[in-house]
């Protein structure tokens, strides 16, 4: 079971970096994955994270979940890499988990993928959510989609994906641990 967290230039450090961090603390295998063949990403606050894998080395049959964090120009710049968005595409249609945060959602939404299903975005995006059903919350899941709206929900958002993978019992006994809420 492996997560994969794809970063492109200009991501949103705190989103990408909380659900790393949270998911490896719940002992959840998580990858840094840069979405070109450079090893060093830098978010759009000038912060450079060393990555554990490129796009080409992630063997997606270890894959369970893709990530997409938000943030710009990195949404955009992880929305126009084809071989990612082909990925995204081949795990909806198995039912395999894809993640968004912030803009991100909107991903899904362009690929046709939120159609009658619960999502949410950064305020101001929803019209990226083509065809889902809007909620404010701080995340949304419908089926094996997950969504989340921004920096403020990262937490969140991590604890989402680890009740997916672990159960409620879990992200609750991470979010007392973490002393959250």
């Amino acid at each position: 079971m492996a997560i994969a967290v794809f970063f492109a230039e200009g991501y949103e450090e705190i989103e990408a970096l909380t659900v790393v961090d949270l998911t490896r603390r719940a002992g959840i295998e998580t990858w840094m994955v840069s979405i070109t063949e450079e090893k060093k990403v830098t978010g759009s606050h000038g912060i450079e994270v060393s990555m554990d894998k490129t796009l080409a080395e992630v063997d997606f049959n270890e894959v369970d979940m893709i990530v997409l964090p938000g943030g710009m120009p990195g949404t955009l710049n992880l929305e126009a890499c084809e071989p990612l968005m082909e990925k995204v595409k081949e795990f909806d249609k198995a039912g395999k988990y894809i993640s968004a945060i912030c803009a991100a959602p909107t991903v899904f939404g362009h690929l046709g993928l939120l159609e009658g299903k619960k999502a949410c975005c950064y305020p101001g995006m929803e019209d990226g959510l083509e065809n889902a059903e809007v909620t404010y919350n701080s995340t949304a899941v419908a089926e094996h989609i997950l969504t989340s709206r921004g920096m403020g929900t990262a937490i969140d958002f991590g604890l989402q994906i680890i009740a997916a993978f672990q159960g409620s019992d879990a992200a609750e006994d991470m979010a007392k641990k973490i002393v959250y809420k």
